[in-house]
């Protein structure tokens, strides 16, 4: 497939999105999905109320498209000036320019689809029969949803009642709604997965139990008949545990260990063109280098344990300093960057000056009062990564050779 076809889609009456899994950026979009985004970018759609996904990021479902697997999620659009859920089914194809793309196509469902009003209020549970003993057994937590009742819990098997803590007499009485973190917006959602024919990957949701605790889970719902009522049922995995060692990973990747500060491979992340961060948009921000004034004699005097402490306390004083917006990076060994998002370059050697006087008054235990040189540049358009940094660093090398201690522009 070649961009160049991409226009022929425009022909279609449901939307669809292509979608780089790697940097995540929009490549297309035909006129219904334009209509649909309004104003808004494909990210926010992705981000917005009733929006829901199996996967944090696009490139983890490469493997299971590649292997057909059904995968959907649900965006949040415009539609008559309202804001509504619309599922997507998900697959992955070859584009000449840009190698493995998402397409992202709106999934066009007839009224007769999905389920229709049921009759649970006289639902009952049945004790014998394949369907019992596999609700009533199975270790996994199992909820049965009626939606056309603001998604009352018409059932909830052994496994449910210990996870969420409930009795079965109170578990339903409850709607889905007041265990999902969502609320009512978990309504459209429900509308929207109970017109699916179900085997597709599951989405995420955070859901409240008893104690007033939540948990991260996955759930598998899909519309079923059951005794002549229409209802979903929702499988429930606990996955509390592995999104907190996913976050501790993403934390350990963009941060520094010994200092807590944002590292190198953050600020390329963030000022790499193309990224979808604010200050990646405005491209407009001040640099600066900060290298600790004869850090190597610190180490050979007092030992690596107190250079350790050095370099703890200049991070927590540059925290400290820190004006609502800038970021603070660890570069590396006794080298610091502070990135100032729109501030001009005057500006910007005030404040440098300023953390410059700051760090001087820093009094660690047992060791001499320490100082930083600070080179300053402001990003100029146009301008590489690369070339600014050659520039900035320029400006510390005089500020060292000039005596250190001191603040110089690039």
């Amino acid at each position: 497939m070649s961009i160049h076809c991409l226009t022929a889609l425009d022909l279609l009456t449901f939307p669809v999105w292509i979608v780089s899994p790697g940097t995540e950026e929009l490549i297309f979009a035909n006129n219904t999905a334009k209509q649909l985004m309004q104003e808004y970018t494909f990210s926010q759609l992705q981000k917005g109320m009733f929006s829901t996904h199996a996967q944090d990021e696009l490139a983890n479902y490469i493997t299971d498209l590649r292997h057909h697997r059904d995968i959907v999620e649900i965006l949040t659009v415009t539609l008559n000036s309202t804001h509504s859920a619309l599922s997507c089914r998900l697959s992955v194809k070859e584009l000449a320019e840009f190698g493995e793309v998402i397409l992202f196509e709106g999934i066009e469902t007839t009224t007769t689809q999905g389920l229709k009003a049921s009759r649970s209020t006289n639902y009952q549970r049945k004790k014998q029969g394949f369907y019992a003993r596999f609700f009533l057994t199975n270790s996994a937590p199992m909820l049965l949803i009626d939606p056309s009742r603001e998604g009352l819990i018409v059932d909830a098997n052994l496994a449910a009642l210990n996870f969420y803590g409930y009795r079965h007499d109170v578990m339903c009485q409850k709607h889905t709604w007041e265990i999902n973190m969502l609320g009512r917006q978990i309504l459209p959602i429900m509308h929207e997965i109970a017109r699916l024919p179900g085997g597709h990957k599951p989405l995420n949701f955070i859901h409240k139990i008893a104690d007033g605790t939540t948990r991260h889970v996955q759930t598998y719902a899909g519309p079923i008949e059951i005794y002549g009522d229409r209802l979903m049922l929702c499988i429930i995995h606990d996955i509390t545990e592995q999104k907190r060692l996913e976050q501790e990973l993403e934390h350990a990747a963009l941060h520094d260990a010994l200092t807590g500060l944002l590292n190198r491979r953050q600020f390329y992340q963030l000022t790499e063109p193309g990224q979808t961060h604010p200050l990646t948009m405005a491209q407009d921000y001040s640099l600066l280098l900060i290298d600790t004034d004869r850090f190597k004699s610190i180490n050979d005097l007092y030992g690596h344990l107190k250079g350790d402490e050095v370099l703890c306390a200049l991070a927590r004083d540059l925290e400290e300093s820190a004006r609502k917006g800038d970021l603070v990076f660890r570069w590396g060994g006794e080298e610091f960057v502070f990135l100032l998002p729109r501030t001009p370059l005057d500006v910007a050697l005030q404040f440098a000056e300023s953390v410059r006087a700051s760090v001087a008054k820093i009094s660690i235990p047992g060791l001499p009062r320490f100082t930083v040189s600070i080179g300053v540049a402001h990003h100029e358009s146009n301008e590489s990564i690369d070339e600014l940094f050659k520039r900035v660093d320029a400006a510390l090398y005089r500020a060292k050779n000039d005596g250190r201690n001191r603040v110089l522009a690039a």
